[in-house]
């Protein structure tokens, strides 16, 4: 597993942006075939997004590419261009059920083996942006083994269910929690919602640090300024990832002495802190 602590879109209709994307050292770059591209402009998004993941050199950012909803007539079309360049992934959006994620992983796995690729080397990232796919979240989340992560789209899933949004995201507060928790279940990453306001770092930084907090992997951005602030939130500080090695090692040396509760800095350390901590430590081991 990878890390995806920034996942950056950039429209896949506008090659300079993507350009920039591509030496930005985000840990992921999206080239978008779906809402980054006006509906008369998808057929040159879909030739540019093939010419810049044949051309462009992404350094160690994973290069996702999102196509268009599954039951539109460019996904079909998205898919057979972009595949034959072997992209990391493909992000799958507006997800509404695991028929859809089963479908997408099945045309993929052909190409994978007419490509002669290992089998799943090309990752599925789900979008879940509306009410249907929350509520069908546990299927879609047990979908298919290709499946490697889930996206919460909060500006999609608002309008979606009527919320108005707001800066502190209390409307949407469950439906991110609900997210986490079955990537959790699943063995997924779970990506959070975007702060669409790309001038207020502050903002951005509270969201993205209180996403981290409630087990979110990262975040999506859409401006390059965002991918510094955003990859520092769900990045361990040098103290969380000491504190964690020194309850891990405690742990170790406690069991090995037949020692199965023990205190260390004047706590009780219990299994729900060594699970914490061992966290923190393999999100500190990911590149």
């Amino acid at each position: 597993m990878r890390a995806r602590r920034a996942l950056l879109y950039v429209p896949g209709s506008d090659w300079h942006k993507m350009e920039r994307a591509a030496a930005s050292a985000a840990d992921s770059v999206c080239l978008d075939l779906e809402d980054g591209v006006a509906a008369n402009r998808k057929s040159e998004a879909r030739e540019l997004v093939v010419r810049a993941l044949n051309e462009l050199e992404f350094g160690k950012s994973e290069r996702l590419v999102r196509i268009n909803r599954v039951d539109s007539d460019l996904a079909e079309s998205d898919l057979k261009a972009v595949i034959a360049e072997r992209p990391d992934g493909i992000v799958l959006p507006k997800v509404a059920s695991g028929d859809q994620v089963r479908t997408i992983s099945a045309r993929i796995g052909f190409a994978e083996q007419a490509q002669k690729l290992a089998k799943n080397s090309i990752d599925l990232l789900a979008q879940i942006e509306s009410a249907i796919g929350l509520v069908n979240i546990k299927e879609i989340a047990g979908a298919d083994e290709r499946l490697d992560a889930l996206i919460f789209g909060g500006e999609d899933f608002a309008g979606d269910v009527g919320a108005k949004r707001t800066t502190e995201g209390s409307e949407v507060f469950y439906a991110r929690s609900s997210v986490v928790a079955h990537a959790a279940a699943f063995g997924l990453m779970a990506i959070d919602m975007l702060w669409i306001d790309f001038k207020d770092h502050a903002g951005l930084k509270r969201m993205a640090e209180q996403g981290a907090g409630l087990g979110f992997s990262g975040t999506q951005i859409i401006h390059p300024d965002q991918i510094k602030p955003a990859q520092l939130a769900f990045t361990p500080t040098a103290r969380e990832i000491e504190t964690a090695k020194r309850l891990v090692d405690a742990f170790e040396q406690n069991s090995k002495e037949g020692r199965g509760a023990f205190a260390l800095d004047g706590k009780m350390v219990d299994m729900p802190m060594l699970v914490s901590a061992r966290r923190v430590l393999a999100r500190a081991e990911l590149k």
